[in-house]
C-alpha cells in the first residue's frame, strides 16, 4: 500500500516506521483496498461488537475478537472504550437510538392520526418481537447483566422506561381513558410474545400477539367511549 503524503512527512519528521504503521492503520477515513472510505474506528468497533454480542452474547466474547473484527487493535478499542462494560454500554445505546426512529416512522406514515399510528405500532412490534429468533439487545442484555452498577443498566432502564412512557402518550392520543395501563399491558405482551418465540417458536403463543394486542386496545379505548356516553350533561 503506498503511503500518504502526510505519512512521508511522518517518516521525515522523524517517527519510526512501527509508529507510522500503528497511525496508518488507526485512522478511520482512509480508504481501503478497493477505494472506498471506511467507517471510523469507533464505528466499526461497535459495529462489530454488536454482532458478535448478538451471536455469542454479552460474555462470550471478548475485546480481542471484538478488536479483530472491528481491523483494529485493543489498544484503539480502549482508547474509544474505558472497559468492554462501556462498550457494551454504547452498543445499546445504539440500539435505543435506532428504535427510537420508529416512533417518527410512525408518526410519518399516519400524520395526525394517532389510532392508525397505535395500530401500526402493534404491526411493529410484531416484527421486533418476533422476526428475529435472537430476541432484543436491550431485552436480552437486561438478561444478561445481573450487576446493579453495570454502565449498561442505566441504559437499559432509561430506554425501557422511555420507550414506555412515548407509548402510553400514543395510547393517550387514541383515546385510551387508562392509557399507561393500556402501555404497561402492550409492552407486557411484546416483551411476553419475544419470550414464546425464543422458547417455542413462531407457532406458539406469540403467534396470537397481533389478536391480543387489538383486542386490548379496543377494550381499552371503547370503555373510554362508553364512559363518555354515559356521562350526564353539564
Amino acid at each position: 500500500r503506498v503511503l500518504p503524503v502526510s505519512t512521508i512527512d511522518m517518516l521525515q519528521t522523524g517517527h519510526t516506521l512501527s509508529s507510522v504503521r500503528l497511525e496508518f492503520f488507526q485512522v478511520g477515513d482512509m480508504s481501503n483496498d478497493c477505494g472506498m472510505t471506511r467507517s471510523s474506528p469507533r464505528e466499526r468497533i461497535i459495529e462489530s461488537a454488536r454482532d458478535l454480542f448478538r451471536k455469542h452474547g454479552l460474555r462470550g466474547v471478548g475485546v480481542d475478537a471484538i478488536a479483530e473484527a472491528a481491523g483494529t487493535n485493543k489498544m484503539t478499542l480502549y482508547r474509544h472504550f474505558g472497559s468492554k462494560d462501556e462498550l457494551i454500554a454504547a452498543c445499546l445505546s445504539r440500539a435505543g437510538e435506532e428504535a427510537q426512529e420508529d416512533w417518527s416512522d410512525l408518526s410519518a406514515q399516519f400524520p395526525g392520526d394517532a389510532r392508525k399510528q397505535l395500530h401500526a405500532w402493534i404491526q411493529m412490534a410484531t416484527a421486533c418481537a418476533l422476526d428475529d429468533p435472537r430476541g432484543c439487545d436491550i431485552a436480552n442484555a437486561a438478561v444478561e447483566l445481573t450487576e446493579a452498577d453495570h454502565p449498561a443498566r442505566k441504559v437499559i432502564e432509561q430506554f425501557k422506561t422511555d420507550y414506555r412512557n412515548r407509548l402510553a402518550e400514543l395510547c393517550s392520543q387514541a383515546g385510551a381513558g387508562e392509557a399507561d395501563l393500556l402501555a404497561d399491558a402492550l409492552c407486557l405482551l411484546m416483551e411476553g410474545a419475544r419470550v414464546s418465540w425464543q422458547s417455542v417458536g413462531p407457532n406458539g403463543p406469540a403467534s396470537h400477539f397481533v389478536r391480543i394486542s387489538e383486542a386490548v386496545v379496543e377494550a381499552f379505548t371503547r370503555q373510554s367511549r362508553d364512559e363518555h356516553l354515559v356521562q350526564p350533561p353539564a
